[in-house]
């Protein structure tokens, strides 16, 4: 699956995720990091379509696998290898060096049926309670900003965009809550 992101975008998508945070501070110490120390075998982040270039694969902080997109439920656009990251000395992952979706989070991007782009609370099932979730923690103004301009650019390329577009789909026919950040 080849993606039209260079890796000098995806660097640039990085350095701009790195000058943000969604709180003041470090968020692992409302809840003790628990997204990287959940216990659970299958937790991990697939990376999105070119975002492997990001990586050597060398990483002694991650683990390595692979799915292939049609065995899945991916956009039908996708074709071939996805990856999946697993932190292996959680909770020290190499934060300047963390997968996108790990930067965005507690963000995901929606897309509503006109194809105009929002940002949202991550609205799916955990197998751990994040405080960033609820919403009862207030996030910085700059990182939804940061992440929305991320995601604009990341969905230039037409399998993000497919994903994106299939994800805010099924949260539509879930009828998942829907908490609109931004814009």
């Amino acid at each position: 699956m080849k993606s039209s992101i260079k890796k000098h975008t995806f660097e640039t998508i990085y350095k701009l995720l790195d000058e943000v945070s969604p709180i003041d501070g470090d968020c692992g110490k409302l809840c003790n990091a628990i997204c990287c120390t959940c216990q659970d075998p299958d937790m991990g982040i697939y990376l999105l379509p070119g975002e492997e270039k990001m990586f050597t694969r060398e990483e002694d902080w991650l683990s390595w696998g692979w799915t292939m997109a049609e065995d899945y439920e991916f956009p039908d656009s996708w074709h071939g290898k996805v990856y999946f990251l697993q932190c292996m000395k959680a909770p020290f992952c190499d934060r300047k060096n963390r997968p996108l979706q790990c930067r965005t989070f507690p963000l995901a991007p929606h897309m509503d049926d006109d194809g105009q782009l929002y940002m949202i609370y991550h609205s799916g099932e955990l197998p751990y309670e994040c405080p960033l979730t609820t919403g009862d923690v207030p996030l910085n103004e700059d990182f939804i900003k940061a992440t929305y301009e991320a995601w604009s650019i990341l969905i230039q390329d037409p399998l993000i965009y497919d994903l994106v577009e299939l994800d805010s789909q099924y949260r539509i026919e879930d009828e998942e809550p829907i908490v609109i950040l931004y814009p």
